[in-house]
């Protein structure tokens, strides 16, 4: 699949979910120009159609909001793992090229 496709899709669904029209299958397919079946068929896009499904049925519910804000909670603790780790890393990094510079000064 194409990003071409992908985004075709992501956009139709963005759009459609931004004039209040229901993000359904047929529609999506409409407004993207592909046929509903690929829709259907393609993990990948039909999973996107049925993320935006999600968010545009719950996004003006307190729970729908609880939900996404848990969603964000869970993929900020996964970036701020991944930062500590990159920290760590360039932290050693730094200490093995001062410890080399001390044990082999460069003469001048």
């Amino acid at each position: 699949m194409s990003d071409d496709v992908r985004q075709r899709v992501e956009q139709a669904c963005t759009d459609l979910a931004a004039t209040g029209q229901p993000v359904t299958f047929t529609a999506v397919a409409a407004r993207a120009h592909i046929g509903r079946a690929t829709l259907y068929r393609n993990r990948e896009l039909r999973a996107l159609v049925d993320e935006h499904r999600t968010r545009a049925r719950e996004a003006h519910t307190l729970s729908g909001l609880a939900t996404e804000v848990a969603q964000l909670r869970t993929g900020l603790e996964a970036v701020a793992t991944t930062v500590r780790r990159h920290d760590e890393a360039l932290r050693r990094l730094q200490r093995t090229t001062r410890k080399r510079q001390h044990d082999n000064p460069s003469p001048d």
